[in-house]
């Protein structure tokens, strides 16, 4: 076995970049981890942007080790944080917004967060809204609160969801941030940077839970929405949450093609190769805080078929 297999393409998925670590959160990535993953990446890999690696998977013409950087969601320190360490490395990224939140939104899974982190006492109660109680006495406890309620809510109609959001937070009150998603203006200023812009669905819902006309307008609005922002073609897209045949099915990779998009990035492991589907390429999520853990588990997922 070579130490770096030929002909493959690692994507890297992000989400946040702190501007320091979150005690709830001890995995999640801080400016410190993603300047040290960005000096890793630039010294082993050849970092090249999104939109030309997938013309390059089309021409059987990658460079050794190619890689790309994408973010999801669109939250503001993407903007504030990680765009600066980005181009103190000569490095780009693309960027795949949920339009739906700019400008003082946010999103689902964040409610949860913040209702729990500024919930308080031992216990959460919240058999009201029919999820249960869940233990809250201690950072360790409130994460693990956290990651229950998520999966419990995940799958749920969009509807559905929104409604038992309400109920939860309701009863509470507490500060909600204002700036944790992007607004217009840092889009725009992303682009104008030379980084990507990709769509990613108006309000991120499970694509499969949708009827289709419904996920058709979360792509196109998407689309359209963040073409007026940055003036220019939105040709990339990235499905929300992103398991293929569970949260997006083969009819999705086709309303996103005839959309008129060029590629489309999911969420399951593996690295692409020649001939991998460009409306359906893998992605791998790097959470190693050690520098030679980081390379093993890179090297690693460039090994698993996508």
């Amino acid at each position: 076995m070579t130490l770096w297999p030929p002909d493959c393409l690692s994507i890297l998925i992000y989400h946040r970049v702190l501007p320091q670590p979150d005690p709830l959160f001890p995995d999640a990535v801080d400016a410190r981890l993603f300047e040290r993953h960005l000096r890793l990446l630039k010294r082993f890999f050849n970092v090249i942007p999104l939109l030309e690696a997938t013309q390059q998977l089309r021409t059987l013409s990658l460079p050794p080790r190619a890689a790309c950087i994408t973010f999801d969601d669109g939250y503001a320190d993407n903007a504030t944080v990680a765009l600066p360490i980005l181009q103190r490395h000569g490095l780009s990224a693309c960027f795949f917004i949920a339009t739906g939140y700019l400008d003082g939104g946010q999103m689902w899974n964040d409610s949860v967060i913040e209702r729990v982190r500024h919930a308080r006492g031992v216990e959460l109660d919240l058999s009201a809204c029919g999820l249960g109680r869940f233990p809250i006495g201690s950072v360790a406890l409130k994460s693990k609160a956290i990651g229950a309620i998520l999966g419990r809510i995940k799958y749920l109609q969009f509807e559905q969801r929104q409604t038992l959001l309400a109920l939860m937070c309701a009863s509470v009150t507490y500060p909600k941030p204002q700036d944790l998603m992007m607004k217009t203006g840092q889009v725009k200023a992303l682009h104008q940077a030379g980084m990507e812009i990709g769509a990613h669905t108006v309000n991120h819902p499970i694509l499969a839970t949708m009827p289709e006309h419904a996920a058709r307008a979360e792509i196109a609005d998407s689309k359209c929405q963040l073409e007026s922002i940055v003036k220019a073609p939105v040709r990339l897209f990235a499905y929300p949450n992103g398991k293929p045949g569970q949260d997006y099915g083969q009819r999705h990779a086709g309303i996103v093609k005839d959309l008129g998009f060029d590629a489309a990035v999911a969420t399951h492991w593996g690295a692409a190769q020649y001939g991998s589907d460009p409306f359906q390429l893998p992605r791998f999520t790097p959470w190693d805080r050690g520098r030679l853990r980081f390379l093993l588990r890179l090297r690693q997922n460039m090994f698993q078929p996508a």
